[in-house]
């Protein structure tokens, strides 16, 4: 839990987010038990009005470009302002992973 309370914590003191869910999707994927590695992130802040997608997705990785160092494979991200927020009300679901692991290369 600690890169995913890091990655809370950071977010919510650049955004002041309205809403904001960090989920460990670690589990989904080939990875040891108790990973940190996958992560959904659902920030929803007045910040990103009137910025486009790849902009949002910029400022977050510059607020967690230190984090992303140490061990995050994955971060998908999902930013809302909250009017885009209120319309659309939840972020997709992540798709399954579809392998990848070193196991699954060798057989």
């Amino acid at each position: 839990m600690k890169i995913q309370i890091s990655v809370e914590n950071k977010l919510k003191e650049a955004f002041t987010p309205t809403h904001l869910e960090v989920i460990n999707e670690s589990h989904m994927h080939s990875v040891p038990p108790n990973s940190e590695t996958h992560f959904k992130v659902v920030l929803v802040t007045p910040q990103f009005t009137d910025v486009r997608s790849v902009q949002r997705h910029q400022k977050v990785y510059a607020v967690l470009g230190e984090l992303m160092q140490q061990g995050i494979h994955a971060l998908a991200l999902h930013t809302f302002t909250p009017q885009e927020w209120l319309e659309k009300g939840q972020a997709p679901d992540s798709p399954n992973c579809m392998g990848g692991s070193k196991k699954a290369k060798t057989e």
